[in-house]
């Protein structure tokens, strides 16, 4: 171990992160023994194409254009930039991590064109976001806008610790399944199935994530969903239990390709697995399908009694002796629920009833079982005509109604006609209401075929624009609304979103309910592989406006979230089909919802500091205050603004005036007072603290929560 520090040590002198980074993974190996053990890459790096390169980046220099060379692995540190006498701009750069024994090579007059800075996963940033466009079509002020947001997603989700710390009700997410057939990209460079620590570099990818993820999840009462297959279910439950050993976590098995996926010399596969990670309070509702495939020929509509006696596992005396009694019964009707029997009694050592014999739980091979329930809850049951005595075959029963009949009553879905001649509920099933009932965790249901319901959906609102494996959208659907049915100002994030199945889904089940769900997506704009050479060989470059078009987010995405609210493609034509299932009616008609779409930004932390990027914050700010209404984009010469559910004041002189507009309007949930002076926001504060808004200070908790993430993970 000593040597192991020893060269640590050295190593920090040479390169103080590399030597932080040995540091850290170090002590990642001695502290863990057991559970999921994976190679924890030292970096995971992602270049920044159009984010402008500064003094003191970390940059890769691309290949020539036009060439279909790979880019330069190596990192070069921007020393500095200047212009040449065209106005042209140049920079000088140094190796940033050379190997070891050698000097680091120098560069200078590079274009700064031909460079693209490149994040490391343990790099502070300052993230903004620029707004790229927006879609209305509510009317209704309380409605919520769905955003979009194209970013990396590392950096997308600490991002979203500013704005949705431990607030977020569901994160829906359909990462990378690993195939080995070049579905993702780690440090800028796709993982096939010949690279042998793919494994491990999905795993590191995804941890990154996870532990990110956590710090949004409300710990209260929220769930993670996760769609995985079998090329890496394995390792990711796993991950999840160590990840969230608080959780609780649960894999389902949903048929999304009936015909199979072909799979040499093996089975075809015909399935997919979800994991459900719930926290708290969280749990799944239950719905009118229990998920498993529909039957040709209907269920009988009626209530299901139940025998007293218990049937499953722990169903002997011994196991629940005070479970043991005998139920009184004269003609046909139960006048009585007798008192447990102690250990020395036996049938027979009962208290007699005039005309009364006794029912005990009596096995058929005449050994003694137990009732479900202790004699209290049989009385409460009796007294409510839930309890019955039931002749069959010459054979007599004690049967009562389980929990969940008895909410079927509740809910109307069984009805109670009266009570029968032995004083038991006469019941009948209501043909008007439809039961709910528990969830099984098999899935098989012709709504969840991803070809019919994922790729038809997305060629019809996106005619001609592919798009590889979308989920099917009632598939996303079903899966969210057993945790925000009954959530209808629930956030839902999904930082995979992929063609955006998730935000469509919500906007289904809002539609379905009135609900004024919002949601999260997160996206990069990715160029799929054989298109990247095409444009490649164009001279084309990731950052150019030709390249970009052809990303998911631009291409499809938005564009997608786009069609599913107007009803119309991308061309302007109204959709063709209907939707199914739940909810059916026409892809044209469209939805009521707003959507708006970002691109993340990366801001110095002076120019925060000093107020120049409020911009580039601000839609931040109002994603916190719930993603309703417009943006304030700027702080007028008054010194101050309100929109819908927040505020902004820097002038203090204005307070009084700014208190009387929010105290005039209602749905203020934040205000943000922008002073780097203490004893003026102290001041503020209590001049605010009557309007029962949250009060936040800028610009210090904005910089402060960016400075301090990364200390949280790695203290994770």
């Amino acid at each position: 171990m000593s040597r192991l520090t020893d060269l640590i040590a050295q190593a920090k002198k040479q390169d103080p992160r590399l030597g932080a980074a040995l540091e850290r993974e170090f002590h990642s190996r001695t502290e863990r023994t057991f559970g999921l053990v994976f190679e924890r890459h030292l970096t995971e790096e992602v270049e920044l194409p159009g984010r402008p390169v500064r003094r003191g980046d970390i940059v890769h220099v691309l290949p020539e254009r036009g060439s279909n060379e790979r880019n330069d692995p190596r990192n070069w540190l921007v020393i500095t930039t200047y212009k040449d006498a065209e106005k042209a701009r140049l920079s000088q750069l140094v190796e940033y991590s050379p190997a070891t024994d050698t000097q680091p090579e120098f560069r200078s007059n590079v274009p700064v064109t031909d460079l693209v800075v490149v994040a490391q996963q343990d790099d502070v940033i300052y993230p903004g976001l620029r707004q790229t466009g927006e879609v209305l079509g509510s009317d209704n002020p309380d409605s919520p806008f769905h955003s979009i947001i194209n970013a990396e997603n590392y950096h997308a989700l600490k991002m979203l610790t500013y704005t949705h710390y431990h607030r977020i009700d569901c994160i829906y997410i359909d990462p990378p399944y690993n195939t080995g057939a070049k579905d993702w990209k780690y440090n800028n460079d796709y993982v096939d199935s010949e690279d042998t620590y793919r494994h491990s570099k999905w795993l590191s990818f995804m941890s990154r994530r996870l532990l990110v993820a956590k710090q949004l999840l409300n710990p209260k009462d929220s769930v993670l969903i996760v769609t995985i297959d079998e090329k890496e279910y394995l390792r990711l439950g796993l991950l999840l239990e160590q990840t969230f050993p608080e959780a609780r976590i649960q894999m389902v098995s949903s048929v999304i390709n009936p015909s199979g996926s072909q799979r040499k010399n093996m089975f075809w596969r015909t399935d997919e697995y979800i994991f459900f990670v719930m926290f708290g309070a969280a749990a799944p509702t239950r719905w009118t399908s229990d998920m498993s495939a529909p039957t040709e020929k209907p269920k009988k509509k009626r209530a299901i009694w139940n025998s007293l006696r218990r049937r499953g596992s722990g169903n002997s005396r011994s196991h629940s002796p005070g479970c043991f009694y005998p139920v009184y019964v004269r003609d046909g009707r139960i006048v009585k629920v007798g008192d447990t029997l102690s250990a020395e009694q036996n049938p027979g050592d009962e208290p007699s009833i005039d005309g009364a014999f006794a029912v005990y739980p009596i096995k058929e091979d005449g050994t003694q079982s137990r009732n479900e329930c202790t004699p209290e809850f049989a009385r409460a049951l009796l007294s409510k005509g839930y309890l019955r005595y039931k002749e069959h075959n010459g054979k007599g029963t004690i049967q009562y109604l389980r929990e969940s009949e008895i909410r079927k009553i509740d809910e109307a879905a069984i009805v109670r006609k009266g009570t029968t001649k032995f004083g038991y509920a006469d019941l009948a099933w209501n043909d008007e209401v439809a039961a709910l009932i528990n969830a099984k965790t098999q899935w098989a249901l012709p709504s969840h075929d991803a070809d019919q319901n994922g790729s038809r959906i997305n060629r019809l609102l996106l005619p001609g624009r592919k798009f590889p494996f979308p989920k099917s959208l009632y598939a996303v659907e079903d899966a969210l609304r057993f945790f925000v049915k009954d959530k209808p100002y629930a956030t839902i994030l999904d930082f995979f979103a992929g063609s955006g199945t998730t935000a469509h889904a919500v906007m289904r089940l809002n539609k379905q309910d009135g609900g004024l769900r919002r949601s999260i997506s997160v996206t990069n704009n990715e160029v799929g592989v054989d298109e990247q050479e095409k444009l490649r060989a164009q001279g084309l470059r990731p950052g150019d406006a030709e390249w970009e078009k052809w990303g998911i987010c631009d291409y499809v995405t938005k564009p997608r979230i786009e069609a599913a609210i107007t009803g119309k493609t991308p061309e302007g034509t109204p959709v063709k089909g209907d939707y199914k299932f739940t909810d059916e009616f026409p892809m044209a008609d469209g939805f009521e919802a707003n959507a708006r779409f970002f691109t993340l930004t990366y801001e110095p932390p002076t120019r925060v500091r000093h107020g120049y990027a409020f911009q580039e914050i601000a839609p931040m700010l109002w994603l916190r205050a719930g993603q309703v209404g417009r943006i304030i984009t700027k702080i007028p010469d008054c010194g101050w603004d309100i929109a819908e559910s927040y505020g902004v004041i820097e002038n203090v002189a204005a307070s009084k005036q700014f208190l009387h507009a929010v105290n005039e309007q209602n749905g203020i949930k934040i205000i943000y007072i922008a002073t780097n002076d203490d004893l003026v926001f102290e001041s503020m504060a209590r001049e605010m603290a009557e309007t029962k808004a949250e009060l936040v200070r800028l610009y210090s908790t904005y910089l402060n929560n960016f400075s301090f993430q990364q200390a949280r993970e790695n203290n994770n």
